[in-house]
């Protein structure tokens, strides 16, 4: 149960990511979007219309489905940041080593900042084949809905998986 619902996850977040790349070749590249993949599809916040996201959304599922997968992984991914927060902080505790504490802060900070540099490649590694599923075979958009008020729209993009 639990894999097919990672399975169904990745899938969801896959097109999440590819919708947001159109949709941010189509609204530029300075447009404020945070999306978050659920079980039954994604949410997009940001001021866009749902006109716009449905179109990008549909695009994108046409192009996974051609063969686009590298539209599944995405440098604005949460992965990202989780990746290269666990590799900087074991890199730091490697580095903390038995001298004092001022003596230490170099090597730490170094080992920080290249475990950061080195989470870049790792983290698209890790969506590629953890996070996200470029399978998208069987998924269908049912429908996008405004959801709730406020400033900042919020934005379901529903889908199903028949596979």
């Amino acid at each position: 149960m639990l894999g097919k619902t990672l399975a169904a996850v990745g899938r969801k977040q896959a097109l999440e990511h590819a919708t947001v790349s159109v949709l941010l070749g189509k609204v530029g590249e300075g447009t404020r979007l945070v999306a978050r993949a659920t079980t039954d599809g994604f949410y997009i916040y940001g001021n866009v219309p749902a006109e716009t996201i449905a179109g990008s959304a549909t695009e994108a599922l046409a192009r996974l489905k051609r063969g686009e997968s590298r539209l599944a992984v995405s440098p604005l991914c949460g992965t990202n940041l989780v990746v290269a927060g666990v590799l900087a902080g074991l890199a730091s505790m490697l580095a903390i080593g038995n001298r004092s504490r001022l003596e230490r802060l170099p090597n730490v900070l170094t080992a920080a900042v290249l475990a950061v540099v080195g989470a870049q490649p790792l983290g698209r590694l890790v969506q590629k084949h953890v996070t996200t599923s470029s399978d998208v075979d069987g998924l269908e958009i049912v429908g996008v809905s405004r959801r709730g008020g406020g400033v900042v729209a919020l934005q379901k993009v529903e889908t199903v998986y028949r596979g």
